[in-house]
């Protein structure tokens, strides 16, 4: 049905994506987890309190492994217009269907949506539905118990986390057979 509007309604012949889209707070307060000791020690690590965070705004393509990751200071509408404007240029050459979840400054009357870009939200209060979700797991995993003593040290650990994230690995993580399916049946 989708596919139909944007091809027949909107007069565009271009390539077609569906992406899924979220955000997440990463901050300097460690990330704590398993640890693996001997039997009958009680597992020990150092933590850090501090209450300052960085916003990572991202899209995964579950059917390639391509993704698009933006660090912001804020969690609103004015960054996420911003975003919206780099992913449109970024898939500059395709349509992008966008599933996202229902935030408010994802609905704000002042967003204007890029001409390349259909927002399709997700039913309310189904985080599991959108599969950047685990992504957002994996990333925060190679996280755990490091201890950052500022913001640049915490966007260095990221930016190398992401650099494992390869294309083969997100597609792994998002690509389920259920949106495979429906995919190739769309013909996206």
């Amino acid at each position: 049905m989708v596919i139909w509007v944007v091809i027949t309604i909107m007069g565009l012949g271009s390539k077609i994506r569906f992406l899924c889209q979220d955000e997440t707070r990463i901050g300097l307060k460690t990330l704590s987890g398993r640890k693996i000791t001997a039997k009958g020690i009680k597992p020990q690590g150092k933590v850090q309190w501090k209450f300052q965070a960085t916003y990572l705004y991202g899209v995964v393509e579950p059917k390639t492994g391509e993704s698009f990751f933006y660090e912001f200071t804020h969690l609103n509408t004015q960054c996420f217009q911003i975003f919206l404007e780099l992913v449109s240029e970024h898939f500059a050459d395709s349509i992008l269907i966008i599933q996202l979840d229902n935030a408010r400054f994802h609905k704000a009357k002042k967003l204007k949506i890029p001409e390349n870009i259909i927002l399709m939200f997700q039913p309310p209060y189904c985080p599991e539905s959108n599969p950047i979700e685990q992504i957002w797991q994996y990333l925060k995993k190679g996280l755990r118990w490091k201890l950052p003593t500022c913001l640049d040290e915490l966007r260095g650990l990221i930016t190398e986390r992401l650099k494992v994230m390869t294309r083969k690995v997100i597609a792994s993580i998002t690509g389920r057979a259920y949106i495979l399916d429906a995919l190739s049946v769309a013909k996206v």
